[in-house]
């Protein structure tokens, strides 16, 4: 075999490494810009909203995309305080990551013998809503938790809240939570009260099944532990 070829070969996995480790960069270097932007700019779409558009191409039936970004002062504190205590109870007071549900999501899973629930955080959410997709796997959920330190390091924590709860997904085609108060109830989400944000909030886990008014035992459960948060 010629040097020149055999040189070629050996290098192969070089150049493979090198535009390996060139792509991570690059990802995470457009995500930190992404997050720094985010600081002042209001997104007019996420990773999930492509996905579902792409999605609506394989699928019959119109799709409509509801999506309307308002100010957190926009939100009644009803709303606001449902979604914390339905999916991130020490959401102000952790720094990305719940290490206290992670430990008692394990250990229900280890206890029932069955399959660990979730236990992302906010911040773990909108990671994913804002850069990747819905679509299971350890990648995802590698990359996801790979930004949420660049994420708590560069945005403030009411403004971590105010673009999660302003992109989630909130049925088919409903994107935040003044899309959801109008789709759901015809109000906007300043004059959402605590029965309905509660409503809502339990719906988060699947939202394109689950309709509010079928909630009633994890909405009260909701609104429980809303009242035991001092809400």
């Amino acid at each position: 075999m010629p040097a020149t070829s055999a040189k070629r070969k050996r290098s192969l996995p070089r150049r493979l490494l090198g535009w390996f480790l060139a792509l991570v960069a690059a990802f995470y270097g457009c995500a930190a810009l992404g997050f720094v932007a985010l600081r002042w700019i209001d997104p007019p779409f996420t990773m999930v909203h492509v996905q579902r558009r792409i999605e609506s191409w394989f699928h019959r039936g119109a799709y409509r995309k509801r999506y309307f970004f308002v100010p957190l002062e926009s939100i009644s504190p009803d709303f606001q305080h449902a979604v914390i205590a339905a999916e991130d109870t020490r959401f102000f007071h952790h720094h990305g990551f719940d290490w206290h549900e992670v430990q008692d999501a394990v250990e229900d899973g280890l206890e029932e013998g069955g399959r660990i629930r979730g236990a992302s955080t906010l911040d773990e959410q909108l990671a994913k809503n804002l850069f990747l997709t819905t679509n299971r796997s350890v990648l995802r959920k590698g990359l996801e938790v790979t930004l949420v330190p660049l994420e708590e390091l560069i945005l403030p924590k009411r403004r971590i809240l105010e673009l999660y709860l302003n992109v989630v997904e909130w049925g088919p085609g409903v994107y935040g939570a003044e899309a959801a108060a109008r789709y759901h109830y015809g109000v906007p989400a300043a004059r959402i009260g605590r029965e309905q944000g509660a409503r809502l909030a339990a719906i988060l886990p699947a939202p394109r099944r689950r309709q509010p008014a079928r909630m009633n035992p994890y909405s009260a459960r909701i609104l429980n532990r809303m009242a035991q948060m001092g809400w």
